[in-house]
C-alpha cells in the first residue's frame, strides 16, 4: 500500500512538474507580460497625489524586478572591474544599478503616451534569447527595441536592452569605465549614491 501510494505521489510530482514546464513563458510572453503590467500601472492608479504617484512607481519598479536580472546586468556593466571587487562591494554596486536602471524605467514608463508597442521577432538559442520589439510614435516614426535575455531557473530573465542598436548595458560599461580610470571605483559608487538620493528626492 505504502509503495503504491509513494508511486502515485512521484507520478504527480513528475504530471506537476511537465506542466510547469509546459506553462512557462517564452521570452516575448515574459516580455510582454512584464511591460504590459507597468503599463497597466499608470491607468489603475492615476498619479494625482503623492501617494497615488508612489504606489504607481511601487508597482512600475516591481514589473522592473521581475523583468530584469540587475544582478547579471551590475556584473556586465562593470566588465573587467567585477573581479576586483570584494562581495560587499559588489552586493552595494547591484544595489546602487538596479535602483538606478529601475529609476530610469519608471520615468520611461511615466512619460509613456500610448504610443503603439509591437513584438516583431524572437530567437532562442539555449538559455540565451531576444526579443524585438519596436515603439511607434505618434509622429509614425518607429524605435526599435531589443531585449536579450537569458534563462534564470526556468524562467526568462532580461541582461541588456538595446534601443536602436545601442546596447543599455554597453554605454553604462563604457561610462563607468572612464570613471573608475580617470578616478576610482569608490568615486563612481559615490555618484551612483548621489544619483540615487536624487531620485528618491524627486
Amino acid at each position: 500500500m505504502r509503495r503504491a501510494l509513494m508511486s502515485v505521489m512521484a507520478a504527480l510530482l513528475g504530471f506537476l512538474t511537465a506542466t510547469t514546464a509546459a506553462f512557462a513563458l517564452t521570452p516575448t510572453e515574459t516580455v510582454k507580460s512584464r511591460v504590459d503590467r507597468a503599463l497597466q500601472s499608470l491607468g489603475q492608479a492615476p498619479a494625482t497625489t503623492p501617494e497615488a504617484a508612489q504606489s504607481r512607481r511601487a508597482e512600475i519598479r516591481r514589473a522592473a524586478d521581475s523583468l530584469f536580472d540587475f544582478p547579471e546586468m551590475a556584473r556586465r556593466a562593470l566588465g573587467r572591474h567585477w573581479a576586483d571587487r570584494t562581495p560587499t562591494e559588489r552586493e552595494e554596486f547591484v544595489r546602487l544599478f538596479a535602483d538606478l536602471i529601475a529609476h530610469s524605467y519608471i520615468g520611461k514608463i511615466d512619460r509613456y503616451a500610448g504610443e503603439a508597442i509591437g513584438y516583431t521577432g524572437e530567437r532562442v538559442d539555449g538559455d540565451e534569447a531576444s526579443v524585438r520589439s519596436q515603439v511607434v510614435t505618434a509622429k509614425g516614426s518607429q524605435i526599435p527595441v531589443e531585449y536579450r535575455l537569458h534563462r534564470v531557473n526556468d524562467n526568462w530573465s532580461a541582461y541588456d536592452v538595446l534601443i536602436e542598436n545601442v546596447s543599455l548595458v554597453g554605454t553604462y560599461r563604457s561610462q563607468f569605465d572612464r570613471i573608475i580610470k580617470a578616478e576610482s571605483f569608490a568615486q563612481l559608487v559615490r555618484r551612483l549614491r548621489e544619483k540615487g538620493q536624487v531620485a528618491e528626492a524627486g
